[in-house]
């Protein structure tokens, strides 16, 4: 294999000093460099053909890594044909312009292969800026009226940073993110006027209410003052809410009444509970007493005469606690209910109407038995042992009924 000829070996220099490079089988002068020799003429074109083939070698490296456009690399090839073929150089000037001609068959792949880059990038921003106008037509149609602005302002954010399509699909996707976006404030503006609204009305309700109950505060009537609160408190509801400052303010004043009103009445309580505590101890007193005295008691009059003098001294004694009335209550129930109870025991035992009753009883009762032995008698004489049975056992439960029968009428007679 031959050594590759060096840039010299493309050029010569002339007895009057011209240097000329050689192409082919043809030669052209470059230049001539006064007072110098021939090496020294030779040398400075050499250099510029080495300067010429680096920047070639440069080129090849830029287009190969496709850091241009191929437009770019086809115009910067032809430039450098052009600065090659007419270049004041000496070297191998033809094989730069054969390794310039290669360069440019790689043009056209890249030129392919940016179209298939170019289009799928294309329909990768299609479909972005498609999946954008989805979610601001959603948008512009829902009810997020805080977030939903930062999101739109992400989103058109996002829509800058995109790359343009054509423009008939640009300006199309455009209009209908355009449109929604515009959908959307319109009625977050009539959202929050009509909110405005309601909150002015609001304000309005909640200071009437306030008026009303100003007069209140300094009543002593508390339970249909407290009734009052109650309505007052049940309208301060429904009335909404007022803007956040107003509605903090107009609260503050509400409740400093119903604090003014309640506080009086807490202390006026306390007062009666007092009192009430006491009497609740002296009645207690009373009714653990009376409980005792009558707990043996079976005459009459002795009980009635007692529960009278129990109920003038419980009814001398003012009100209890409304929480102790119930238990209060039944206990005092309960020595009435017993009094009652004597009193129906006594008109029981002395009714002659009941002891005649008691006493027809006991007679066809000892009737019926009588003749329940007469039959179990034949029946054993006949030998009838199954009509002795029955007699039996019909006998039994007429007596069990006449000893209870003759146990009510003894109470007659006790």
């Amino acid at each position: 294999m031959s050594e590759p000829q060096a840039p010299a070996d493309f050029g010569r220099v002339d007895e009057d000093g011209t240097v000329y490079v050689i192409t082919g089988d043809t030669e052209r002068s470059v230049g001539q460099i006064p007072d110098s020799t021939p090496e020294e003429a030779m040398a400075f074109y050499v250099r510029r053909y080495e300067n010429l083939a680096a920047e070639v070698t440069l080129l090849e490296s830029r287009v190969k890594a496709q850091a241009m456009s191929p437009e770019e690399a086809k115009t910067a090839i032809e430039t450098a044909k052009t600065n090659v073929a007419e270049a004041n150089a000496v070297g191998d000037l033809a094989s730069l312009i054969t390794r310039l001609e290669a360069l440019t068959e790689v043009l056209p792949a890249q030129i392919e292969a940016r179209k298939a880059a170019r289009a799928e990038q294309n329909a990768a921003t299609i479909a972005a800026k498609e999946a954008m106008v989805v979610e601001a037509e959603a948008l512009g149609a829902g009810t997020d009226w805080r977030g939903g602005v930062d999101r739109f302002r992400t989103l058109l954010d996002e829509w800058k940073a995109l790359p343009r399509i054509d423009r008939a699909t640009d300006n199309e996707l455009w209009h209908r993110f355009s449109s929604a976006r515009t959908q959307y404030t319109r009625r977050r503006k009539a959202h929050f006027a009509e909110l405005n609204t309601r909150r002015d009305e609001s304000k309005a309700l909640k200071e009437a209410i306030i008026a009303e109950a100003e007069p209140l505060a300094d009543s002593t009537e508390w339970g249909p003052t407290s009734a009052a609160f109650r309505d007052l408190m049940q309208r301060w509801k429904a009335a909404g809410s007022a803007r956040r400052a107003d509605d903090d303010k107009l609260w503050q004043r509400f409740r400093a009444i119903q604090d003014q009103f309640f506080n009086a009445r807490t202390a006026a309580q306390s007062a009666v509970d007092g009192e009430q505590g006491e009497n609740l101890a002296a009645k207690q007193a009373l009714v653990e007493q009376v409980e005792k005295d009558l707990k043996d008691v079976t005459d009459v009059e002795t009980a009635k005469a007692t529960h009278r003098e129990f109920l003038s001294k419980f009814n001398e004694i003012g009100h209890v606690p409304r929480n102790a009335m119930r238990e209060l209550d039944a206990r005092v129930r309960k020595v009435g209910d017993k009094v009652a109870e004597l009193e129906a025991e006594e008109w029981r035992r002395t009714d002659p109407e009941a002891r005649e009753r008691a006493e027809s009883t006991v007679a066809m009762f000892e009737a019926q038995i009588a003749k329940l032995e007469a039959d179990l008698e034949q029946a054993e004489a006949k030998g009838d042992a199954k009509k002795a049975k029955d007699a039996k056992k019909s006998i039994e439960t007429y007596t069990s009924w006449l000893d209870q029968a003759r146990e009510t009428l003894a109470d007659f007679t006790k």
